[in-house]
């Protein structure tokens, strides 16, 4: 007969659970709102919105996009002919149209959130989330695209410091915010999901 082997020699170790992943666990509840993505330029709201639509089974909308194809002109070019003033009125008739329908991702500009209206309507209609990156982080990425109105003169580096110090005691007004300064796309999407859980069971 085999002599007998100790637990430890007939049983291997457990292997160690894997740590779970930020956002895991179920997806949230379908959306009875919107999301509204505020932030400043370069922040990711386009690009994580897109996947953050794809998650939640919403459609995506790019608010300077549906300006621009409501005006038939480049935002650049709305800035340049008729004035900030002008586009952010027409901004903010655009957004509403857009929150009068369906649920779905909205990334807004990022001079949006700044109207009092604006702010308004989206905390009536939608649940609002602020992306935050760092100000390196969003001088890197805006960098790499010359279509930005408000950074088309000076030093763009400036210009988003002075943005920031404005705009950023009023982003966070916003129902959550999110760090998306280094974080892969697909990983800011996953904490989205989970603040927008905890969200929902806070105010259910």
């Amino acid at each position: 007969m085999e002599p007998s082997r100790s637990s430890a020699e007939a049983t291997p170790p457990a292997s160690p659970e894997p740590e779970p992943e930020v956002g895991d666990g179920p997806p949230p509840a379908p959306q009875t709102r919107s999301v509204v993505l505020v932030g400043l330029m370069g922040a990711g709201k386009t690009t994580v919105g897109r996947r953050l639509a794809r998650a939640l089974g919403l459609p995506f909308k790019d608010a300077d996009g549906e300006i621009e194809v409501a005006a038939g002109r480049s935002v650049s070019e709305i800035f340049a002919e008729r004035g900030e003033g002008e586009f952010r009125a027409g901004e903010r008739r655009v957004i509403q149209r857009l929150l009068d329908g369906a649920p779905m991702v909205l990334a807004t500009g990022g001079g949006a959130f700044m109207n009092a209206d604006t702010r308004r309507l989206i905390r009536a209609r939608a649940v609002s989330i602020w992306l935050r990156a760092d100000l390196d982080v969003l001088a890197a990425r805006c960098g790499r695209r010359n279509t930005r109105p408000l950074l088309q003169t000076g030093d763009p580096r400036q210009t988003l410091e002075r943005l920031a110090r404005e705009r950023y005691p009023i982003y966070a007004e916003a129902d959550l915010t999110v760090e998306t300064s280094e974080t892969p796309h697909d990983a800011a999407v996953a904490a989205i999901l989970e603040a927008l859980r905890r969200f929902e069971a806070r105010t259910a």
